[in-house]
């Protein structure tokens, strides 16, 4: 199997930072913490939730945490407070004292974290008694609609390709296996929760376009291809997504979110 390529900011942010934004802001919603606490965002990217912390919550610190050093750096030229610090780390052993975070939060980043009980265990480690670790991670079986209907239209040219596809290699992402994830690193009051937001495309090369900026799986598999492949799966997408008399394509972008308390 490919490395998922982690290794540019700009193009992640065309091709899923317009949308996890909306997602982030929907998960600090339901969150609903009060003002003035400690934040860590673990797998924080181009640092999408964190600065949606800094817009929402009025916090007294965030560090955020990301294995890659392009998305970092990347993060740090983007978002400068001094509230906010940005951290090259592993999930798996978080730079972060034991008990210190009010709140120990990740968006869309603990399916690609190997062993994610862990990671998990390590956000436990760092919250303090009677804070919060919470996740949310893409639906990528079902109403992930932009990567569903990619993947089906790979599946139905390139059926080798289907150890690939997100909906089967991340299983953790769905409600009952997040509830047992978190159950099982000892959290308690889990509640599992969809975030649908609405992605819609002004037409098909604003749908198709980010997929060629080469960063995550389902870009870096397109980067893969030749060009008479690159194409043909165009073509297939062109005949399968739900295009309207105006051009426009309107799809949904789900993302399960679990909580739970220390």
């Amino acid at each position: 199997m490919q490395a998922d390529p982690w290794e540019s900011g700009n193009p992640y942010e065309f091709f899923m930072g317009r949308w996890s934004r909306l997602v982030a802001h929907n998960f600090l919603e339901w969150l609903s913490m009060s003002e003035h606490r400690r934040w860590l965002d673990v797998g924080c990217g181009t640092g999408v939730l964190s600065s949606s912390i800094l817009e929402m919550t009025a916090p007294q610190e965030i560090l955020a945490v990301d294995a890659s050093d392009a998305f970092i750096a990347f993060a740090q030229q983007t978002y400068q407070d001094t509230r906010l610090r940005f951290q090259v780390g592993d999930a798996r052993k978080l730079p972060a004292e034991t008990g210190y975070f009010d709140a120990v939060v990740s968006g869309l980043a603990l399916n690609f974290i190997p062993v994610p009980l862990i990671a998990l265990t390590e956000m436990v480690r760092t919250t303090r008694a009677g804070g919060v670790v919470a996740i949310y991670v893409c639906d990528y079986a079902e109403k992930m609609q932009m990567l569903r209907y990619f993947w089906d239209a790979v599946m139905a040219i390139d059926p080798t390709a289907k150890e690939l596809d997100e909906g089967d290699r991340f299983p953790l992402c769905q409600p009952a296996a997040l509830e047992v994830l978190f159950q099982e690193a000892g959290l308690k009051n889990v509640e599992v929760r969809a975030i649908d937001v609405p992605t819609i495309f002004r037409d098909f090369d604003d749908y198709w376009s980010p997929f060629l900026g080469g960063q995550g799986p389902a870009p870096g598999y397109v980067m893969s291809l030749s060009d008479e492949q690159r194409t043909a799966l165009e073509e297939r997408l062109r005949t399968m997504l739900p295009v309207r008399s105006d051009g426009t394509i309107a799809l949904i972008a789900r993302a399960w979110s679990v909580r739970g308390s220390v």
